[in-house]
């Protein structure tokens, strides 16, 4: 299989690595004015406790006992919230210390070490940046690293960070557990929208995945610098792992960002556009962004489940049948080359994919 389309969607503009620039500031008072973002203090952000994200027991979903009841909150976590955190997951605590370890021992590397996986012209794959497309563009205060997990055929190694020496192991191991996780939320979602699952398993077949290693250096002026910009995620559903202790995604909910504390071990789940799509805008795809803290950086790594590669994105025919369709049908491929090539501007993407005249 030839590798997904959005692999040769990257950028040529030259973007400082912000890991070395956050050590370099002597003053600061001087944060680069690229990296200004005025509008990081301007919306309001909910109290501590204000409300809190709904939590899902992967076990109970399982359980033949409790799974209806588990699965409808789930439901009303993917219709109401978008985003939910996932307990009792079943992914292995070796599996998930190992990936943090190594990310972290990546990022100690010296730059030149962690150029070895730099992205290559014209691709997105690498360590780099994304959703840069110009030079005067306002830029997120972080670096990153986005890797083709699968299909296996798909995945090049030689980006794959060499150090340290069980990068690859570790992060081969964690992708194919959140693989299976995936696949049984895939399957409930399905069954809980009245799809049956096999439309999901055919849409999702093989279950394309990446991952996306983020890197959140601090800044003394965090209130003015965003770490990741207003985004919905263009994959069908996203499983967050906490690198560290340190906080910074956010939600937007009723028009104020609501932080995200993420539970010991467990996974922060979001709906991605494609789901959204596919459940003709029953499940949400949220806006979210990640704040950057003044003293201590922040590590995290997002893994993306989406669609087949030559999969038509549409509502689902079974879902049509009790409403109109709120959004266009268009080709995978089409709908990644409109993702990736834009800068990251909340769900503007989104609302231009939606059918208003009906």
């Amino acid at each position: 299989m030839a590798k997904p389309s959005f692999q040769r969607l990257g950028t040529s503009i030259d973007v400082p690595n912000v890991q070395a620039l956050a050590a370099s500031i002597a003053n600061p008072a001087h944060v680069p004015p690229r990296y200004v973002r005025p509008e990081a203090k301007a919306d309001p952000v909910a109290s501590d406790g204000d409300s809190e994200l709904p939590v899902i027991d992967f076990s109970r979903l399982l359980h033949r006992r409790f799974s209806r009841e588990e699965s409808a909150k789930l439901h009303h976590a993917c219709a109401d919230w978008g985003f939910f955190q996932l307990i009792n997951h079943g992914v292995p605590d070796q599996a998930m210390e190992k990936m943090k370890a190594d990310i972290v021992e990546f990022f100690k590397l010296p730059l030149e070490e962690k150029k070895a996986s730099a992205q290559l012209p014209n691709s997105l794959e690498g360590y780099g940046q994304v959703f840069v497309v110009s030079d005067d563009q306002e830029l997120d205060w972080a670096d990153m690293m986005y890797l083709i997990t699968r299909p296996l055929q798909s995945r090049n190694i030689d980006l794959w960070p060499a150090q340290p020496l069980t990068f690859r192991d570790s992060l081969s191991c964690y992708s194919m557990e959140l693989k299976s996780v995936a696949g049984t939320l895939l399957e409930v979602m399905a069954k809980n929208l009245g799809v049956a699952p096999e439309e999901f398993s055919t849409i999702f077949q093989d279950q394309p995945q990446g991952v996306r290693i983020n890197y959140y250096p601090p800044c003394p002026r965090a209130d003015e610098v965003l770490g990741l910009s207003p985004h919905t995620d263009g994959s069908g559903l996203t499983l967050l792992l906490q690198v560290n202790d340190v906080e910074g995604l956010q939600i937007r909910k009723g028009g104020n960002w609501f932080p995200v504390k993420p539970l010991p071990g467990a996974l922060v789940a979001n709906i991605g556009d494609i789901i959204e799509i596919l459940s003709n805008g029953v499940y949400k795809s949220v806006e979210h962004r990640a704040i950057i803290n003044t003293k201590e950086e922040r590590l995290s790594i997002a893994t993306f489940h989406g669609p087949r590669e030559d999969s038509v994105i549409g509502p689902f025919a079974e879902i049509l049948k009790r409403c109109k369709p709120k959004y266009m049908s268009m080709s995978y491929e089409e709908f990644t080359k409109s993702f990736f090539s834009s800068k990251l501007e909340g769900r503007r993407l989104m609302e231009s994919l939606k059918l208003y005249s009906l």
